[in-house]
């Protein structure tokens, strides 16, 4: 730990914020920083109180910061992987740049499965037996993985993810969470390692890659430059693992089983008409995001 008086502080804070706004980055972002690496709280940096402190502690030294932020905003290194960890629903999860940050959008996949079970008819076909196996392919952080296992607290949650590194993280964000007991964690590509719950899957997510691969040098720097491209890249046009998932996953869920999927703006159309050649899912909906984007595609085995 490192002591700085409040109007270095102060100073500092001023010069982040206008390198920030030089640089068109979000200048909030200098606060999130600061409430990482001190105990000042959100009101006291904005309202500026924290100036007459004779003394504030710090974990990083002001030119460590300052070498921080440098970083952010000259070579657009997301605030998150800075400071190594991303808020998502009620959690504080450990991210790196081996996984993706979690969006806010994605969070609405546990709305969506919660509103789902809720349905009488669906807990008629998906309940029969009180342990339940859902799954999250390409866990990454393991952010659906930990929320599936809290709104669904029968079920044995089963969370993969073909990088090592990505899994190792995810195990760490669920004893965070304090749910390790209930996600079990498989490293492999998609289905591959879940052989042995074919037929008994009562539900999948999954937030698959699918930017065409052309479109990944347009994407924002801080995604293009820092996120894993593996886990950005969906071939040419964007549908690779999609339908991948959409003709592998009958094999594996049950009777009224849930197949939900986070896609790109766009790809709506082109995802349900996949799902309804495969002839295998009925009950196709896609559902915006709270922006009104066509966010995602909800489908149950038939």
């Amino acid at each position: 730990m490192v002591e700085v008086s409040g109007e270095e502080l102060y100073q500092w804070r001023n010069q982040s914020i206008e390198l920030a706004i030089a640089a068109d980055v979000p200048s909030k972002e200098v606060d999130w920083l600061l409430q990482k690496v001190t105990t000042l709280d959100a009101l006291h940096l904005r309202l500026g109180t924290f100036k007459k402190k004779p003394s504030i502690k710090l974990s990083n030294s002001l030119p460590q910061l300052t070498e921080l932020w440098q970083k952010r905003v000259e070579d657009r290194l997301p605030v998150q992987y800075l400071v190594g960890r991303s808020f998502w629903r009620d959690w504080e999860f450990k991210v790196s740049q081996q996984v993706l940050i979690p969006r806010p959008e994605t969070e609405l996949v546990i709305d969506i499965i919660q509103n789902v079970v809720r349905d009488p008819l669906q807990q008629e076909n998906i309940s029969q037996q009180q342990e339940t196996h859902w799954v999250d392919l390409g866990t990454g952080s393991g952010a659906i993985a930990i929320g599936l296992a809290t709104c669904l607290p029968t079920a044995i949650v089963h969370a993969v993810d073909i990088s090592d590194q990505a899994l190792k993280i995810a195990q760490e964000n669920a004893q965070i969470a304090q749910l390790s007991a209930k996600i079990i964690f498989y490293q492999g590509n998609w289905w591959q390692p879940l052989q042995q719950l074919q037929g008994k899957v009562a539900g999948m997510v999954s937030n698959p890659p699918y930017i065409p691969t052309a479109e990944l040098p347009h994407l924002q720097p801080e995604v293009f430059l820092h996120e894993p491209h593996l886990a950005l890249d969906g071939g040419e046009d964007g549908l690779a693992a999609i339908r991948y998932l959409i003709a592998e996953s009958p094999k594996y869920l049950v009777s009224g089983g849930i197949w939900l999927i986070e896609i790109m703006a766009g790809q709506a159309q082109a995802v349900t008409k996949l799902l309804k050649d495969q002839s295998e899912y009925e009950q196709v909906e896609i559902i915006p995001d709270l922006a009104g984007i066509e966010r995602f595609i909800l489908a149950h085995r038939v």
